[in-house]
């Protein structure tokens, strides 16, 4: 399957500038034959989590996803969109209060990231479980469901958002319901250069999967995005990576790979949950003695 990865400068609440980037990468990508087209997190609306918390009108948000479907397809390509969305039930009922929370009277959103295919269709959904920093756990609910899984043209995909690929439990949780793809949309500020140069390699490499991670670029109200999106594959090496500028990356992705690694050193199979799970439970600390992790 050929993959295609947007990244570039979005205008924070220039819907309509942020939706043309988006519809011109789609036709791009699809005269060049991909399958599908991953973007940034919070792409359309822009990267500024106090100000879409106060500016952004949820009941915008419906047809902003109706448009995006529309964009997949007339370009008859399948894409992967990250907005914000209603918390849901599983996350509790109401907003909380409290330090780095939204007041208790404003709804609860999450930031979240779906995967429609050719048709416009949904296909898959998902909710950001790690936010990163005071401002986006101001702004937004930190969810609770694992990555889900679907058949997408013969491969299994899964979804994560930015900073959750930083960890490797998230992604180990994709390859353990049997993701062989993970496409993350991200929003990492200049600086880190680390992240898309060596975790995304090593998250790719320990859970033996192709992992596409499509940054922001340029200046967004008070953040500069360092670009650096990339795709690497179920050995860590890299498909594709851009530079710092705005960039449409493509990479041939497949299932043989994946399993070809997993047949070779078989990290899944060979796990031990339940042994790390009593590793972890050593940490608590004795009562009387916090902090204290001593076996």
């Amino acid at each position: 399957m050929l993959l295609s990865v947007l990244q570039a400068n979005a205008v924070v609440l220039d819907i309509e500038a942020n939706l043309r980037t988006v519809d011109q990468a789609a036709e791009r990508a699809a005269q060049a034959g991909a399958d599908l087209l991953l973007t940034p997190e919070l792409f359309p609306v822009g990267y500024a989590p106090l100000r879409l918390r106060s500016e952004l009108d949820p009941a915008a948000l419906p047809a902003i996803r109706d448009r995006l479907a529309r964009i997949a397809r007339r370009n008859r390509i399948a894409l992967v969109y990250s907005l914000p969305a209603a918390a849901g039930a599983e996350n509790g009922a109401g907003a909380l209060s409290g330090a780095g929370q939204a007041p208790a009277d404003v709804p609860r959103w999450h930031i979240s990231a779906t995967l429609v295919d050719a048709d416009g269709t949904e296909i898959l959904s998902y909710a950001k479980v790690h936010l990163f920093g005071g401002e986006e756990r101001k702004a937004f609910a930190a969810a609770t469901e694992p990555p889900a899984v679907v058949d997408f043209r013969g491969i299994r995909t899964s979804l994560l958002i930015c900073y959750d690929i930083e960890f490797p439990e998230a992604a180990r949780a994709a390859a353990a319901r049997g993701a062989e793809l993970l496409l993350v949309p991200t929003a990492l500020s200049a600086g880190f250069d680390a992240v898309p140069q060596v975790l995304v390699r090593a998250r790719a490499l320990e859970s033996q999967l192709n992992v596409a991670y499509a940054n922001h670029c340029g200046i967004e109200d008070a953040y500069t995005f360092g670009g650096g999106s990339v795709v690497a594959g179920p050995d860590g090496a890299l498909l594709a990576r851009a530079g710092d500028s705005a960039a449409l990356l493509f990479a041939e992705v497949g299932a043989e790979a994946v399993r070809a690694a997993r047949d070779e050193v078989p990290y899944l199979r060979e796990r031990r949950p339940g042994l790390y799970q009593e590793w972890e439970a050593r940490l608590a600390p004795e009562p009387g003695r916090p902090g204290d992790t001593r076996a």
